[in-house]
């Protein structure tokens, strides 16, 4: 049952080349049949029809390695049972495919959507991947209230209102509410804090705010000044600036100096927002940038986001999977991607044309409802644009890999310190969170070459240690994780099931009653190591590892390889004690009538509200409970019948 050793990777390429070694590592690990794979095709390719459509290549597991689009699936999935023209990388992939699935669209450009969600949904090793867990923040300003509220807003687009982005980041979209309530005095609170306001808040006092909640604007002057944000945040904020210095001219030869005063604040926080674009970008109006940058195997592609000739940020991404495959090809799937969760505007600038350039713009159209037009900028400030997003594409893709040689050596060290046989790919990092036994909770975080793997994250809620004791939660974290490892992946060819290195926090009991648990379960290859704070438990940088067999070592106070370990100690902590103040909140909000079946929140809310507690709830005779608002003759019964049955 021993794994099958990858070899170190000797090169300075890092982080990403840990990736696509891994990848090929899980191929190799894999018994090549490439005559299974083709038979699979081939009886499937029986079946199809030339329509468009989406295919999945599934291996002997049912987890998916590819996903792809076809105007005529039969004929492109015929394609695979060819072996000699296929690329290596493909032939690897057929070698491993034992099934497929097949899905028809009406059409190309709705196979073509239809694969950058499922691969962006399955993440299949031999698909271009977007390597990107951060969704774009938007300003959103909100449409139902009679004095609308702007707000920082992520994730689905649900709430009725107008929204400006994507932002770079939190802090752009941060700055520019900011300046934004300096310039316009709109709200930021909630609804529930507007209606509780009896005076103004502190935001009126520093004038970031027009204070509607307590009437010092009326609805009308309210609206006008919406009206001027949707107008400077749509691009036109040269009509609303000339039309702040008029006001301003006017308030001084009336004499009227305060509101001259306000209104040359306004006019500042306004110049500033226009200052602080480090792009000019007039004349541009709604369009994203793209460009790639491809050096010692690894791409970068830079994107800036232009909003109204305004810069909005840009952001680096550095797709993985990219190996053998065409860079324009790369940069449509990261557009595909990249649009699954933003809209795209009217113009795309693109440094290259994309293999497919009509049907991604048709597809895309058929997501906003709008033309989108994709293009290779050649001349004036669009083509100025575009060689300071290809500066840019490759200073940023020279950063990561100088990280990601810097990161590649303290991985290296990290092995050479743990005497681990290669440099660990998968690491897990346990810990327990308890309050004297209290809602006892286990955490396992993931971390790997390129950093945290959040999706891989677990909670275990302890079951049967419930009482103050680390060793015994720990060891039934342990029996439990490797249990369900044995039975996922009892050869260990299975990628992300089996950890190279586990790390735990805690000293010699707690590496103890791990080892003890492994053993039991006849594991004991897996590399365990304890990390403690040490004698004097406060003080970072003196933090014992405890080995196995009884060894205990050290490092310098000052070695990068201390601080990543660290830094993984440090997050399994991090989400072990939110993970159990989370289920304190629950258990204190819980309620003696979630137990009855039937019962919703809706109904749960009337009751408590008629009878005043869950007690009297329980007290209550079945009259009382027919009596009760929303509460139905049957339902009544069914309360009753939960309190009193065999009593």
């Amino acid at each position: 049952m021993a794994r099958t050793p990858a070899g170190r990777p000797s090169d300075p390429r890092g982080k990403e080349r840990f990736n696509e070694e891994r990848a090929a590592h899980t191929v190799a690990s894999a018994t090549p049949d490439l005559d299974a794979g083709v038979a699979a095709i081939r009886d499937t390719v029986r079946t199809l029809k030339p329509k468009p459509g989406v295919y999945r290549m599934l291996d002997a597991r049912g987890d998916v390695l590819y996903v792809g689009k076809a105007r005529s699936l039969k004929a492109r999935v015929a394609n695979y049972a060819q072996v000699k023209p296929l690329s290596n990388r493909l032939r690897r992939m057929v070698s491993q495919t034992r099934a497929l699935e097949i899905v028809t669209t009406n059409s190309e450009a709705e196979a073509l959507l239809l694969e950058a969600q499922l691969i962006k949904r399955f993440r299949p090793p031999f698909n271009v991947l977007l390597r990107d867990d951060k969704s774009f923040p938007f300003i959103l300003l909100r449409a139902d209230h009679e004095f609308p509220r702007i707000q920082k807003h992520r994730g689905a687009r649900k709430a009725k209102g107008n929204y400006y982005g994507p932002f770079a980041s939190a802090g752009s979209v941060n700055t520019t509410i900011n300046a934004l309530q300096k310039l316009f005095m709109l709200r930021s609170c909630t609804d529930s804090f507007f209606a509780r306001r009896d005076r103004p808040c502190l935001l009126y006092q520093i004038k970031r705010c027009s204070a509607p909640c307590v009437g010092r604007i009326d609805e009308a002057g309210y609206r006008e000044m919406v009206a001027e944000a949707k107008e400077f945040l749509s691009g036109r904020s040269g009509a609303v600036q000339a039309r702040i210095e008029r006001q301003m001219a006017q308030a001084a030869r009336d004499l009227d100096f305060e509101s001259a005063a306000i209104l040359r604040d306004r006019l500042r926080a306004a110049t500033f927002i226009q200052g602080s674009q480090a792009i000019n970008a007039s004349g541009v109006g709604d369009a994203d940038i793209f460009a790639l940058a491809a050096k010692a195997g690894q791409v970068g592609v830079q994107a800036f986001f232009i909003r109204g000739g305004q810069n909005w940020g840009h952001r680096a991404f550095f797709p993985s999977h990219t190996a053998d495959v065409e860079e324009a090809q790369i940069l449509s799937d990261v557009m595909l991607q990249f649009y699954e969760e933003v809209p795209p505007p009217r113009t795309i600038l693109v440094d290259r044309l994309l293999p497919e350039n009509a049907l991604v713009e048709q597809a895309l159209c058929t997501v906003t409802g709008h033309r989108v037009e994709i293009s290779v900028p050649q001349r004036g400030t669009r083509r100025k644009l575009m060689s300071q997003a290809q500066r840019n594409a490759v200073e940023a893709l020279d950063r990561r890999l100088a990280e990601s040689g810097t990161q590649a050596r303290v991985m290296q060290d990290i092995a050479d310190f743990l005497e681990l046989p290669e440099v660990p790919r998968r690491i897990e990092i346990y810990d327990n969170s308890h309050i004297q036994g209290d809602k006892a909770l286990g955490a396992m975080v993931v971390a790997g070459p390129e950093g945290f793997e959040k999706g891989q994250y677990r909670k275990f809620n302890i079951r049967s240690a419930q009482t103050n004791d680390d060793f015994a939660m720990m060891r039934e974290v342990m029996s439990r994780r490797f249990a369900r490892a044995m039975q996922d992946d009892p050869d260990r060819e299975k990628q992300g099931v089996w950890p190279d290195l586990v790390l735990i926090d805690g000293g010699k009991g707690q590496m103890s009653a791990v080892r003890d648990t492994l053993e039991e379960l006849g594991i004991e290859d897996v590399p365990l190591i304890a990390i403690a704070k040490g004698p004097h438990h406060g003080r970072e940088g003196r933090e014992v590892f405890h080995f196995p067999d009884g060894r205990e070592k050290t490092l310098a106070v000052n070695s990068p390889a201390l601080f990543q370990l660290q830094r993984w100690r440090d997050e399994v902590h991090r989400y072990a004690i939110g993970a159990h103040r989370a289920k304190r909140s629950r258990a204190i909000s819980a309620s003696p009538l979630d137990e009855i079946p039937g019962i919703g929140p809706a109904r749960k809310r009337a009751l408590l509200l008629h009878f005043g507690t869950a007690g009297k709830v329980r007290a209550a005779s079945l009259d009382d409970l027919q009596r009760a608002p929303g509460v139905s003759v049957a339902v009544a019964q069914q309360i009753y019948d939960f309190y009193h049955a065999g009593g």
